[in-house]
């Protein structure tokens, strides 16, 4: 195949070479529109530092938590909603922590694997009822579920807190069983005893609560469920997520600094030449 060109001295080899001026002032200009994107790097060592702690909420669901009068305000409101309400608000301080949650009556399972999604686990929270796991209350299977939850996660410190109004009457797992594996893992666990002393068993959460280096509380009602949740937050604070932890590093100076050299010696060249 052959081509003819009227004017050969336009289709010069020398017209489709590319010289290195104009490569370099593309080069350079690439490096201008670097910097202005404002390139950042986080510091993210500093970042594991304040990672929080892995904590699951065992939450009894059987069919006593169905009952009112948990309220002097909302008397007719079902003790289980009171209890869902209280936890919604403790999650909001919960700023830096991994939160999962389990549910449990006469066996348990894991709503939700701990996370730091806080705004899903409480759609999750509101997705449970009194009743969902069965009527009865297996504490060992609600414990040993919370004990697998945390398998998964990578924070030092783990905690568990376990919210009931009955007695262990159901499961597979003792809770002696769950518990001496809780002290193997060095996990803690918070117990809380809903209603009168006669409601749930108090020497049961209190040797819990005590074989882990943790706390036992009883909350006859909702105020108090409120305070016992208030002292989990001293108790247990969690840090405080902020964006001074995420540590940013400006990196616009690095492509700025090059495209200036880079200029500063074309114009030098063009200059002399």
């Amino acid at each position: 195949m052959r081509f003819y060109f009227p004017k050969v001295e336009r289709v010069s080899p020398s017209t489709f070479s590319l010289g290195w001026q104009p490569l370099l002032n593309a080069v350079i200009f690439s490096l201008f529109v670097a910097a202005l994107a404002g390139p950042l790097t986080y510091d993210r060592l500093a970042s594991r530092e304040r990672s929080g702690r892995d904590l699951v909420l065992v939450l009894d669901t059987s069919g006593s938590m169905a009952e009112s009068g948990f309220s002097k305000e909302r008397p007719d409101t079902r003790k289980y909603d009171l209890v869902l309400a209280i936890v919604e608000r403790f999650l909001q301080n919960r700023h830096d922590d991994n939160v999962g949650l389990v549910i449990f009556g006469s066996f348990a399972y894991a709503a939700s694997p701990v996370t730091y999604d806080l705004q899903a686990l409480k759609e999750i929270l509101k997705m449970t009822d009194v009743g969902v796991a069965g009527q009865s209350t297996a504490i060992g299977e609600g414990i040993d579920q919370a004990l697998r939850s945390l398998h998964f996660g990578h924070a030092k410190e783990k905690v568990i807190v376990l919210i009931t109004d009955g007695y262990q009457n159901a499961g597979s797992v003792s809770v002696k069983q769950a518990v001496e594996q809780a002290k193997k893992e060095g996990v803690k666990i918070y117990t809380i005893g809903l209603g009168t002393p006669k409601d749930f068993d108090a020497k049961l959460l209190r040797r819990i609560a005590d074989e882990t280096g943790a706390k036992m509380f009883a909350a006859k009602d909702a105020s108090q469920l409120q305070e016992v949740f208030d002292e989990l937050d001293t108790l247990e604070p969690s840090p405080i997520r902020s964006k001074a932890m995420l540590n940013p590093r400006p990196l616009y100076w690095v492509p700025l600094l090059a495209a200036m050299v880079m200029l500063i010696g074309l114009l030098a060249f063009r200059r002399g030449a």
